[in-house]
Parts: C-alpha cells; structure tokens; sequence
C-alpha cells in the first residue's frame, strides 16, 4: 500500500468544513465563503482537482488579470523602488486565478534565494520572478537550466568573477548544498571541479552570455564522473543523483505538511517518484495534496502559518476584493512580518516555521489584523463594512455575528460543540476587537 494513498472520507476521517478549509489554506492562501461552500458540497477529489488545474477560485479575480499584472509589474520594474515590485507580486497572489503557482514561485523564491540588496537590479530581480513562476510545476530540470542562465542568480553568487584558472566557488557550492543535493552528498573536490565547468557563465548588456573564452574547458571529475563538463551538462549530473530527488521531496513535504506528519518511508516514496517521472514538480505536489497524509488530523492547523498566508487569507475571508487594499501597504506588513520579499536574510532563504515568530512578529501580526478591521490598510484609511459581508452569507437576518464567526473560524473551532445562541446585532467597537481575535486565530495557524 502507498503511503501516499488518496484521501477519501469515512466515518473517522469525514469531508468537513475544516477540511475543505485546510485545503484552501495550506496551497492556496486561504478561500472566501462561496469557494469553501462549492468544496464542502462536492468531493474531496473534485476540491483538489480545482486548485491543481487552477479553478478553486471564484471570487475576486479582476477582469483581464493577466494583463494588468504585466502592465503594472513591467512599470514596477523601471521604477527606483523595490517596494513597488514587491506590492506588484502580492497584488498576483490576492487576485491570481492561480494561485497554486504562486505558492509555488514563493517557495522557489526561497529554494534560490536571492537578494537585490546585493543585485539592484530590478529587471533582473522580475526576470527572476518570471522565471520560477513560468517553471514552478515543471520537471525541476527545466527550472535548474533556466537558473544557471538567470542574471540575478549569476550576479548574486558572483558566476560573472569565475573564469578559467580563477575559480570562484560561490556558485559552484550554493548549486550543490542548497539547489540539489544538500550537504553530504559531494565534496571539496567536487566543489572546485564543478567551479570549473560552471566557468564562463556571464551577465553582459543584461543578459545572460556564455564566454568561451573564460570557459574551462579541461576534463572535471564531479561525483565520480568524468569528462570535459560545461553547465548544462553539470546539471544533468546533479538532476540525475538520486539525492536531488530526496531534497527535492523533503522541500515539497515541508510546504504542504507539518512536521512529524511525514514519515521516512512517504519521504522515500516521494522521492523515488520524482526519480522515476523526471522530477515531474507538479506531479508531487499532486500526490501530496491528494493524499490522506495531507488530509490527516495530524497536519491540521498545526504549523505556524507563513506571513504570507497570514497576510492574504483574512483578506480573501473577509472579500476584500471591489475596493482592495493598498499593495504597498501589504507590503509593509510583509516586512512587518519577517518576509521581504526580494531580500532573503542570505542564500539560504527564511528557515520558516517557528522561526516565523518572534516578538517583533507576533506584535506585527496582532497590529496587522487590527489594521485589516479599522481599515488601516488601505491608504487613505477604510474600514471594511463587515455588517455587509455577515448580512450577504448569512441565513437570516438574526445570525449576522455568527455568520462572521464561521466566515473567520473556518472550521477551527470544533464542529460538534454545541454553540450558544450568539446575539445577532453587531455593537461597533465590541464586533472590531471580537472579530480582530477572530481574524487572528484564522490566519496565525494552518
């Protein structure tokens, strides 16, 4: 039997609104109301087969989304400032019709890290972007070629600097610790040896260029293969060792599962999948989210969840979509939050999980989540009218407050606790500070 076995209800493992909610929140950044209703309503199979062929949104995708994303991110990148290119991404994730792929390109954004504090170059920076997005569910060949060929990548890790008989060996390490094989798997030797094949690899008039003249052409031994081994050719050799496999498994089980959900033998069955369908990303991330692994008891609501999602998911609950918030001031929050975007703390990347809070976190995330309700992140200031968003979803007009619950709790709180009647007029300031906790508890774990 697999152990990534499909996910189908029974009596002990039902198809619930926490559930369908869970689903939402871990590979999409969280639903409204309508999608979480349409899931719960139909099959478990049907809810993931939505998110993977990027149809698990309905609400709040703008009218020709694409074009205004590339209208507004080309501006971004011409302009001095970063923050407009990090307020250009968070507007794809709050209204991408794909937002599975955004999670995606958030995690290969961490996988390579790479800051513009050191590149400043903001095409290079939106190139980048581009690219982990255009391959983010591709076999991950596709992505490690295109990386080798990226401006912001050879910049940061200083690829322009390595030439024939003056290796430097920033590229060639970070490639094999940090993008396939993990520490462990080669050695210095390798390290130098691969140095040399990666020689010539260049960023010249903002593009990438490969020099031959500063290439070193001489025959390496790299993992215990020998021959006269340029880049890609090197990189067939890291795609093709079976510890590329067994890291890239154990990234994509840390994005979708807690810790300890995951065993040994799933994490070698992943693996050994990856191994044998060209190292097909989306087909894991397909075996993964299908699974009753992904839907156990056991990786509900026990992570910390990323800022990121924190930052969307209450927008996404609450509809904020026909006067949405101000992106720059999302962005704000972000860095608020621990993430700044296009500036990972070094190559790599943000650690996650509990690392995620710290004091300065968890106060930015509690002053967050007020500013969602007073209206401070919209600039000027807006307060949200949630009477109105209670009112659209709620079965009578008596039940308005605890329609807000369930729009915010999401199947947090237990579902067969009998609940006491809630009063069903909303005061001002009592709904603010109730449904700011509520807010909170809906986005601090997933």
């Amino acid at each position: 039997m697999s152990a990534w076995q499909i996910y189908r209800p029974t009596p002990q493992q039902p198809w619930t609104q926490e559930r369908a909610a869970h689903l939402h929140r871990r590979s999409v950044f969280g639903s409204t109301w309508n999608e979480l209703q349409r899931d719960l309503s139909g099959k478990p199979q049907e809810a993931v087969s939505r998110v993977l062929s990027d149809e698990a949104r309905i609400d709040g995708i703008p009218d020709e989304f694409a074009s205004l994303a590339n209208l507004i991110g080309n501006a971004a990148a011409v302009q001095p400032n970063v923050e407009r290119l990090k307020a250009w991404w968070i507007y794809r994730i709050l209204f991408t019709p794909a937002p599975l792929q955004e999670r995606l390109t958030l995690m290969w954004h961490n996988h390579f890290a790479t800051s513009n504090l050191k590149v400043n170059n903001l095409p290079f920076m939106k190139l980048q972007n581009d690219t982990l997005r255009e391959h983010a569910t591709a076999p991950f060949g596709e992505l490690l070629h295109a990386m080798l060929h990226d401006p912001a990548l050879l910049t940061w890790l200083d690829a322009p600097s390595n030439r024939r008989g003056h290796a430097n060996e920033n590229l060639s390490r970070e490639l094999m610790e940090l993008f396939t094989l993990g520490i462990g798997n080669y050695t210095e030797a390798d390290v130098k040896h691969v140095a040399r094949a990666l020689t010539g690899l260049t960023v010249k008039e903002g593009r990438f260029q490969f020099n031959a003249h500063r290439h070193d052409a001489g025959e390496k031994t790299i993992l215990h293969k020998t021959g006269p081994f340029d880049a890609d050719q090197l990189a067939d050799i890291l795609l093709q060792n079976p510890a590329t496999a067994q890291r890239l498994a154990g990234k994509l089980i840390a994005e979708f599962c807690s810790e300890g959900v995951v065993n040994e033998t799933a994490h070698n069955e992943l693996a050994s999948q990856l191994r044998t369908s060209n190292l097909d990303i989306g087909k894991a991330v397909e075996t993964i989210l299908r699974s009753e692994l992904f839907f156990s008891d056991a990786n509900i609501n026990s992570r910390i969840c990323d800022p990121m999602s924190f930052l969307i998911a209450p927008l996404r609950a609450l509809e904020l979509f026909d006067k949405p918030p101000s992106t720059l001031a999302l962005s704000e929050w972000l860095q608020r939050m621990g993430l700044d975007l296009f500036n990972p703390p070094n190559v790599a990347g943000w650690p996650g999980n509990r690392s995620w809070l710290t004091t300065r976190t968890v106060i930015a995330r509690a002053n967050y989540v007020a500013a969602i309700i007073s209206g401070d992140v919209y600039r000027p200031a807006n307060a949200p009218d949630l009477q109105k968003l209670a009112k659209k979803h709620s079965a009578s007009k008596n039940d308005a407050f605890e329609t807000m619950m369930r729009i915010l709790l999401l199947g947090g709180a237990n579902e067969n606790q009998a609940q006491e009647p809630i009063k069903s007029t909303i005061d001002s300031r009592e709904a603010n500070t109730v449904l700011a906790l509520l807010t909170g508890f809906h986005a601090h774990l997933h």
